[in-house]
């Protein structure tokens, strides 16, 4: 297992031996450890939106991947939202403007926003590489000046933008961070393996919630239509080992909507855009009791 205790006591997360290939590694730890099986994991129903909440617990309220696609979404009550990530097509500077606006329009008391592989312009290092590559790939990314977008980050003005970084808020520690594995070259993707695990050693420990744009290996990263697991294995073992927040909420694999839980963490993929990129599946609700009260 890719896991040792450091000579201070802490545990220090390794690349695992199945790190390129997350349906072996799925397989090898089912069969091996029944890892992502009960009584290990459960599926969990989604809240209904008219549960009471309890007045020392907080609602949190996910979505993902709304894909600028936010007009028809119905959303619940709560007390703090949760997007995390592919809130544009392209992350033109128009369309971060659209998606401030629409979260301008929601009653909720913090909104907390990270970026996912589609917010090309929010990942610098893609954007100075985007003019080196085929220039008709992204041509609309790839015709905006540098001053469009080098402040993008400065156009979500109604939220708490979150890149490896974290927020305390109403007692809650809670870190974002954007990064994926590899896929087709989009922003913020990075290879399997040390890379990502890189990014993930900065996520401290004790964060109370972690928002990720992608999944981890097993919960909720199953895609048919390629007959493939495509989680993180890395980050699988970072939340498990030792991370361990209450909750964490990410998107990325449309096709993976839905909630799992490994009795500690509760894992939220609230992918909005079905894979036909439909925003049909409704955002997901979750209390949690509020810190010195749980």
């Amino acid at each position: 297992m890719a896991r040792r205790i450091s000579s201070q006591g802490k545990v220090t997360i390794s690349v695992d031996e199945y790190s390129s290939n997350p349906t072996q590694a799925f397989t090898h730890y089912n069969i091996n450890q029944s890892r992502f099986q009960p009584p290990h994991v459960h599926m969990v129903e989604p809240l209904p939106y008219d549960a009471p909440k309890s007045v020392d617990h907080t609602r949190f309220v996910c979505v993902s991947d709304t894909h600028s696609r936010t007009d028809g979404i119905q959303m619940p009550f709560g007390d703090v939202l949760l997007h995390t990530g592919d809130f544009t097509e392209l992350g033109l500077p128009s369309e971060v403007k659209k998606f401030n606006d629409w979260l301008g329009s929601l009653p909720y008391e913090y909104k907390v926003v990270i970026a996912g592989n589609h917010e090309l312009t929010f990942d610098k290092d893609f954007m100075s590489e985007l003019v080196k590559q085929d220039y008709y790939r992204f041509p609309s990314v790839s015709k905006l000046r540098t001053e469009d977008f080098d402040d993008v980050q400065s156009l979500l003005t109604n939220c708490v933008y979150l890149q490896d970084s974290e927020v305390t808020i109403k007692g809650f520690r809670i870190y974002g961070t954007p990064w994926t594995p590899w896929f087709n070259g989009w922003g913020f993707n990075l290879p399997r393996g040390q890379s990502l695990l890189d990014k993930w050693n900065q996520i401290p420990e004790d964060v109370d919630i972690l928002m990720t744009h992608g999944p981890p290996l097993g919960f909720r990263d199953w895609v048919p239509k390629e007959l493939q697991r495509v989680g993180c294995v890395e980050l699988l073992n970072t939340v498990q080992k030792r991370v361990r927040p209450k909750l964490h909420a990410y998107g990325g694999i449309h096709e993976g909507y839905g909630i799992m839980t490994d009795g500690y963490t509760t894992f939220i993929n609230s992918s909005t855009c079905t894979v036909s990129f439909q925003p049909t599946n409704p955002p997901i609700i979750f209390d949690l009791p509020n810190p010195g009260n749980s």
